[in-house]
Protein backbone atom coordinates (compact mmCIF):
# COMPACT_ATOMS: atom_id res chain seq x y z
CA UNK A 1 0.00 0.00 0.00
CA UNK A 2 1.22 3.47 -1.03
CA UNK A 3 2.75 5.39 2.39
CA UNK A 4 1.61 8.31 3.42
CA UNK A 5 4.20 10.39 1.88
CA UNK A 6 2.87 9.24 -1.63
CA UNK A 7 -0.20 11.18 -1.58
CA UNK A 8 0.22 14.51 -2.84
CA UNK A 9 -2.25 17.74 -1.77
CA UNK A 10 -4.58 16.58 -4.69
CA UNK A 11 -4.92 13.03 -3.69
CA UNK A 12 -5.84 14.00 -0.44
CA UNK A 13 -8.40 16.50 -2.02
CA UNK A 14 -9.48 13.83 -3.66
CA UNK A 15 -10.41 11.41 -0.92
CA UNK A 16 -11.87 14.23 1.66
CA UNK A 17 -14.21 14.86 -1.38
CA UNK A 18 -15.00 11.46 -1.65
CA UNK A 19 -15.31 10.48 2.22
CA UNK A 20 -17.87 13.25 2.55
CA UNK A 21 -19.89 12.68 -0.87
CA UNK A 22 -18.99 9.59 -3.04
CA UNK A 23 -21.74 10.59 -5.06
CA UNK A 24 -20.01 13.09 -6.75
CA UNK A 25 -19.18 12.74 -10.93
CA UNK A 26 -15.57 12.69 -12.46
CA UNK A 27 -16.37 16.03 -13.16
CA UNK A 28 -17.01 17.97 -9.80
CA UNK A 29 -14.27 16.27 -7.96
CA UNK A 30 -11.98 17.25 -11.31
CA UNK A 31 -13.18 20.86 -11.15
CA UNK A 32 -12.89 21.05 -7.40
CA UNK A 33 -9.37 20.20 -7.51
CA UNK A 34 -8.23 21.85 -10.52
CA UNK A 35 -8.00 19.40 -12.83
CA UNK A 36 -9.71 17.35 -15.53
CA UNK A 37 -11.59 14.32 -15.77
CA UNK A 38 -9.07 12.34 -16.92
CA UNK A 39 -5.90 13.11 -14.52
CA UNK A 40 -8.27 13.01 -11.59
CA UNK A 41 -9.99 9.71 -13.14
CA UNK A 42 -6.38 8.67 -13.30
CA UNK A 43 -5.65 9.17 -9.85
CA UNK A 44 -8.62 7.81 -8.48
CA UNK A 45 -8.03 4.93 -9.78
CA UNK A 46 -4.91 4.76 -8.90
CA UNK A 47 -5.39 4.67 -5.05
CA UNK A 48 -8.27 2.40 -5.59
CA UNK A 49 -5.40 -0.22 -7.00
CA UNK A 50 -2.99 0.88 -3.87
CA UNK A 51 -5.70 0.08 -2.15
CA UNK A 52 -6.57 3.08 -0.39
CA UNK A 53 -10.01 3.95 -1.38
CA UNK A 54 -11.74 0.16 -0.25
CA UNK A 55 -14.67 1.21 -1.86
CA UNK A 56 -17.48 3.65 -2.57
CA UNK A 57 -20.96 3.58 -0.17
CA UNK A 58 -23.63 4.98 0.86
CA UNK A 59 -24.81 5.73 4.72
CA UNK A 60 -27.69 4.76 5.33
CA UNK A 61 -29.65 5.90 8.93
CA UNK A 62 -30.02 2.38 10.51
CA UNK A 63 -33.43 3.10 12.40
CA UNK A 64 -34.95 4.34 9.24
CA UNK A 65 -34.38 0.61 7.93
CA UNK A 66 -35.14 -0.89 11.55
CA UNK A 67 -32.24 -1.15 12.94
CA UNK A 68 -32.17 1.01 15.54
CA UNK A 69 -30.55 -0.74 17.89
CA UNK A 70 -26.82 -0.06 18.16
CA UNK A 71 -24.72 -2.49 20.63
CA UNK A 72 -20.85 -2.49 21.21
CA UNK A 73 -20.02 -6.02 22.43
CA UNK A 74 -16.48 -6.60 24.45
CA UNK A 75 -15.50 -9.61 23.96
CA UNK A 76 -13.16 -11.78 26.36
CA UNK A 77 -11.57 -14.96 25.99
CA UNK A 78 -8.93 -17.54 27.63
CA UNK A 79 -8.42 -18.98 24.53
CA UNK A 80 -5.12 -16.95 22.41
CA UNK A 81 -4.57 -19.85 19.91
CA UNK A 82 -4.51 -19.46 16.06
CA UNK A 83 -7.28 -21.83 15.31
CA UNK A 84 -8.72 -20.01 17.83
CA UNK A 85 -8.93 -16.49 16.04
CA UNK A 86 -9.61 -18.09 12.91
CA UNK A 87 -12.66 -19.98 14.26
CA UNK A 88 -13.62 -17.00 15.76
CA UNK A 89 -13.20 -14.67 12.64
CA UNK A 90 -15.53 -17.12 10.32
CA UNK A 91 -18.31 -16.83 13.22
CA UNK A 92 -17.61 -12.62 13.02
CA UNK A 93 -17.74 -12.95 8.85
CA UNK A 94 -20.89 -15.19 9.66
CA UNK A 95 -23.15 -13.17 12.04
CA UNK A 96 -24.91 -9.80 9.67
CA UNK A 97 -25.47 -7.78 12.65
CA UNK A 98 -21.73 -7.41 13.42
CA UNK A 99 -20.82 -4.16 11.18
CA UNK A 100 -17.70 -3.55 12.62
CA UNK A 101 -15.22 -5.43 14.57
CA UNK A 102 -11.80 -4.79 15.95
CA UNK A 103 -9.08 -7.02 17.59
CA UNK A 104 -7.81 -5.04 20.54
CA UNK A 105 -5.08 -4.70 23.05
CA UNK A 106 -5.85 -4.32 26.80
CA UNK A 107 -8.23 -6.38 29.11
CA UNK A 108 -10.89 -6.46 26.10
CA UNK A 109 -9.78 -8.89 23.34
CA UNK A 110 -12.75 -7.67 20.87
CA UNK A 111 -15.21 -5.23 20.21
CA UNK A 112 -17.81 -5.85 18.17
CA UNK A 113 -19.98 -2.83 17.12
CA UNK A 114 -23.86 -4.75 16.79
CA UNK A 115 -26.92 -3.62 14.82
CA UNK A 116 -30.20 -4.81 15.47
CA UNK A 117 -33.94 -4.04 15.37
CA UNK A 118 -34.67 -4.39 19.13
CA UNK A 119 -33.75 -5.73 22.23
CA UNK A 120 -35.07 -9.16 21.42
CA UNK A 121 -33.23 -9.08 18.39
CA UNK A 122 -29.81 -8.65 20.22
CA UNK A 123 -31.04 -11.20 22.79
CA UNK A 124 -31.50 -13.90 19.45
CA UNK A 125 -27.79 -12.91 17.91
CA UNK A 126 -25.81 -13.33 21.94
CA UNK A 127 -27.45 -16.60 22.22
CA UNK A 128 -26.06 -17.31 18.72
CA UNK A 129 -21.99 -15.62 19.49
CA UNK A 130 -21.86 -17.34 23.09
CA UNK A 131 -23.03 -21.09 21.17
CA UNK A 132 -20.74 -20.67 18.35
CA UNK A 133 -17.55 -21.07 20.84
CA UNK A 134 -16.06 -20.24 24.58
CA UNK A 135 -15.73 -16.93 25.50
CA UNK A 136 -14.41 -15.62 29.01
CA UNK A 137 -16.99 -12.43 29.42
CA UNK A 138 -19.18 -10.95 26.55
CA UNK A 139 -20.05 -7.39 28.03
CA UNK A 140 -22.73 -5.28 26.44
CA UNK A 141 -23.13 -1.30 26.41
CA UNK A 142 -25.88 -0.49 24.18
CA UNK A 143 -25.50 3.22 22.41
CA UNK A 144 -28.42 6.00 23.37
CA UNK A 145 -27.11 8.59 20.75
CA UNK A 146 -24.50 8.77 17.98
CA UNK A 147 -22.93 11.55 18.98
CA UNK A 148 -20.57 11.72 15.82
CA UNK A 149 -20.11 9.88 12.75
CA UNK A 150 -17.54 11.54 10.49
CA UNK A 151 -14.85 11.00 7.76
CA UNK A 152 -11.21 10.56 8.35
CA UNK A 153 -9.55 13.80 9.12
CA UNK A 154 -7.28 13.39 6.24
Amino acid sequence: MAADKDLDRVDREILRLLSVDASLSLAEIADKVGLTATPCWKRIRRMEQLGIILRRVALIDPAKVGLGVSVFVAVETADHSADWLDRFAKVVAGMTEIVDAWRMSGDVDYVLHVVVPDIAAYDGFYRRLIEALPLRNVTSRFAMERMKAAPLPI
